[in-house]
């Protein structure tokens, strides 16, 4: 089994860059299905999302556009239940799908933020696509339209996922052991 060591913590492999790619694949082509017709606005969470809405975003065939929101809410290993909104919304949303791209949800608050802030812009619907889904952590009531895993309520890093700002560049996810 593959290991790496971040700061204090020893991971293993736990998702591997092919299951990845296989994922991201199956999700495009839903997208792809659905939003046909429609005037699309992809919405990728910073910093986490990065791989997974440019692997994505790769796979589209529809016209439309990218942009991106960076928000904050982990410390180390657990979610601080605060979202700091670093950077803000620069494209004009209005009347369009918006489609919020995610890395993980967990407990959802940082979701639950965005879907709040996003309806006072007037959109004609938002819709959630995350790459990985943890179920038993998640608090909040929003609908999540696409999911490319469902995974156990475990840390995790790799494909653009983060321990402190470590090990977003690994190609594949690995869970903590240690």
């Amino acid at each position: 089994m593959k290991k790496v060591r971040l700061l204090d913590k020893e991971f293993e492999i736990s998702i591997s860059a092919n299951e990845i790619q296989n994922a991201v694949g199956n999700m495009a082509t839903q997208l792809n299905k659905d939003l046909q017709g429609k005037d699309v606005v992809f919405l990728g969470i910073l910093n986490g999302a990065f791989m997974f809405a440019s692997d994505l975003f790769k796979k589209i065939e529809i016209d439309c556009q990218i942009t991106f929101l960076k928000l904050a809410s982990y410390e180390g290993t657990t979610s601080t239940g605060h979202v700091k909104r670093l950077i803000g919304l620069s494209q004009d949303i209005s009347n369009k799908t918006v489609i919020i791209l995610e890395d993980i949800v967990d407990t959802g608050i940082t979701l639950d933020h965005i879907i709040k802030q996003l309806k006072g812009y007037e959109p004609a619907e938002i819709k959630v696509a995350t790459f990985l889904f943890k179920p038993y952590a998640y608090q909040k009531d929003n609908k999540i339209d696409y999911i490319g895993m469902s995974i156990p309520n475990e840390f995790i890093v790799g494909y653009g996922l983060d321990y402190d700002g470590f090990g977003r560049n690994l190609e594949d996810i690995y869970k903590v052991i240690d």
